[in-house]
């Protein structure tokens, strides 16, 4: 992005408008209504930047502050520990990181369309406070904890009959299952989609604002040209600072503008500032775009390629070179969820996938298609590669059957298949016959497969 701290250099158009006036006094007032326009759509521009640049923090102190109330809530109800509900109610009453984004975004949104989407992620926030309220209500009950020492909300939170039944230890697993539970997910997911709308409708305003602007541009240096070629004998150096100096940057802008990159500084002080203005702008909305793409095609959890972004890959690849598919299951994953907790799994499955990433190439596609289950696409490959495969995934087992983090033994099931000519129809099916066999052979293994495996399946 463009460094806003260092001073522009160039010929400011309002000091040689100067001494143009001494040429033609008609040419002065023409071109300096011309330059006041250009200077108003710069104006603008800026304005849009730093609006633009001001309404994405505000969507990501949102985020952070409902955050915030997710991890103290559910740290209270794993830990016990009071000061995660002191940190979540000094968040809700005192620092308010949602509320105060929610307010100043309504004072700088456009259109109301961005702060409603906002709005509606905090409606949703405060409606999903009370069950955080009630979970960690749950769990201080369940903790035996003196009432009269809790926060008004908690002590008014209104346990069922049935809850205050439980047993202690059912109380807890309620409590963490209510703030874990996929219902919960469900619920969080709506706030995190509010939000981003929140931030697609902003990119889309502002992308207007940029693009009328630039339109109004391309009139002003139009009006300049024709301004140019009537006077043109009488202030042929006025007609060659305006050619070199704006005409030909603001063509050169246009340009850049159509073909989507960003402006080459040049030309008068003005000009340098507008392109300064458009580069910073193209800076924001790329980022932006590139992080929403980014966010659609991979899984939130591992970082890996999800499902729908495996999917179009394996149609891009249907008519390309040798390659091969591996599908790779997490040996008794449930049991993990089961007996660790969520949290645990989600920590295996990252390190799965960072195990996948680190022993595949750059070149090869690992990719999350289900709960526990991965693939990998492992380009420019053919059978006499199996033993190096193989080996691969050998170490992987060897790395989480013997870990040193304190997260469980786990292994990996691997089924492959080669195909010679791209991503066929059929190799999805041989991969998974290979992975039936190793499943059915004590798991914690790499098969491919070849057709003798297939026949000995059928029979």
């Amino acid at each position: 992005m463009e460094n806003n701290t260092k001073p522009l250099k160039g010929i400011h158009i309002s000091r040689m408008n100067a001494i143009t006036t001494i040429m033609t006094l008609s040419l002065y007032i023409l071109l300096t209504i011309t330059v006041f326009h250009v200077s108003s759509i710069i104006h603008e521009n800026n304005r849009d930047v730093d609006g633009f640049s001001t309404s994405t923090q505000l969507g990501e102190l949102f985020r952070s502050g409902s955050a915030f109330l997710t991890e103290q809530a559910r740290l209270y109800v794993t830990t016990a520990d009071l000061a995660h509900m002191d940190s979540y109610f000094e968040e809700v009453h005192t620092d308010r990181r949602r509320e105060s984004a929610v307010e100043a975004l309504a004072r700088l949104d456009l259109d109301g369309k961005s702060s409603a989407y906002l709005q509606s992620a905090l409606d949703k926030s405060t409606a999903l406070m009370e069950r955080e309220i009630y979970a960690m209500a749950l769990a201080a009950l369940a903790q035996g904890c003196d009432e009269a020492s809790l926060p008004p909300e908690i002590q008014n939170a209104p346990l069922s009959s049935e809850d205050r039944a439980l047993s202690r230890a059912e109380q807890t697993a309620k409590a963490q299952d209510l703030l874990f539970g996929s219902e919960y997910q469900a619920a969080a997911a709506l706030i995190s989609e509010d939000v981003q709308d929140s931030q697609y409708a902003l990119a889309r305003i502002y992308g207007q604002h940029m693009e009328n602007s630039y339109k109004q541009l391309q009139s002003a240096m139009v009006l300049h040209q024709t301004l140019i070629g009537i006077h043109f004998a009488a202030t042929l150096v006025g007609f060659a600072f305006i050619l070199l100096l704006v005409v030909l940057p603001l063509r050169r802008y246009v340009k850049d503008i159509e073909s989507r990159r960003p402006l080459r500084i040049s030309g008068a002080y003005e000009c340098r500032r507008l392109a300064r203005a458009y580069n910073n702008m193209f800076a924001l909305i790329m980022a932006n775009e590139h992080t929403l793409r980014h966010q659609a095609e991979h899984d939130a959890l591992t970082g890996l390629l999800n499902r729908g972004a495996f999917d179009a890959l394996q149609a891009s690849l249907a008519a390309g070179g040798p390659l091969a598919l591996l599908l790779v299951d997490v040996d008794k994953f449930k049991q993990i969820n089961d007996g660790y907790g969520h949290d645990t799994g989600d920590r295996v499955l990252k390190k799965v996938a960072g195990l996948l990433q680190k022993n595949f190439r750059t070149t090869d596609y690992p990719a999350r298609i289900g709960g526990d289950e991965f693939a990998v696409i492992v380009i420019g490959t053919d059978p006499s590669e199996q033993d190096a495969i193989m080996a691969k995934i050998t170490a992987i087992n060897d790395i989480l059957t013997h870990p040193d983090d304190g997260l469980p033994v786990v292994s990996l099931s691997v089924g492959g298949a080669f195909c010679g000519a791209g991503f066929s129809e059929n190799l999805f099916k041989n991969a998974d016959s290979a992975l039936y066999v190793v499943k059915e052979h004590g798991r914690c293994g790499c098969r491919f497969y070849t057709p003798e495996l297939a026949q000995s399946q059928a029979r």
